[in-house]
């Protein structure tokens, strides 16, 4: 299907729209209180969206993500970050989470990664995480639904 012939949900339920953006701006504060630095925030919500398929949202992240400092090669070891040596602790943990958010339906949170989640993140820290997934995982559904488009960037001159 087309998608010029999809309903434009965010245009289409405005209000809905402006309360789940108002939710995620307040998650991001949450987040920041919390202690969860962009870096962090940035490469967990880029997986999610990509687990997702959500090329909209990895876009918009990638973008944020990059401000933030993170390298493209730290951006593409994201699909492997498991084998790869480039994220810490704290950023792994992030990303087995954000996986179990996105797969939910599949087991929930662990007993086990809620434990080992527990011996790296503050409980401030798990709650904003927790919330970050919720909100992205909003997002990626209203933009995948809608078939947002994504359109090639420039390319630089050179």
């Amino acid at each position: 299907m087309n998608p010029e012939r999809r309903i434009h949900l965010a245009k289409a339920a405005r209000p809905a729209y402006d309360a789940l953006d108002a939710f995620a701006r307040t998650v991001g504060t949450i987040a920041q209180d919390a202690g969860i630095d962009e870096r962090l925030k940035e490469l967990a919500l880029v997986h999610s969206s990509q687990l997702n398929g959500c090329a909209y949202c990895v876009r918009v992240h990638v973008g944020r993500a990059v401000a933030a400092g993170v390298t493209a090669d730290e951006i593409a070891q994201l699909a492997t970050w498991r084998e790869s040596g480039v994220f810490d602790e704290r950023e792994r943990t992030a990303l087995e989470l954000a996986e179990a958010y996105v797969h939910i339906a599949d087991e929930g949170v662990s007993d086990e990664l809620y434990d080992r989640v527990g011996g790296v993140f503050s409980e401030a820290e798990y709650v904003a995480l927790s919330w970050l997934f919720i909100s992205i995982n909003a997002f990626n559904r209203l933009t995948i639904a809608g078939r947002y488009p994504v359109p090639p960037l420039p390319r630089p001159a050179g």
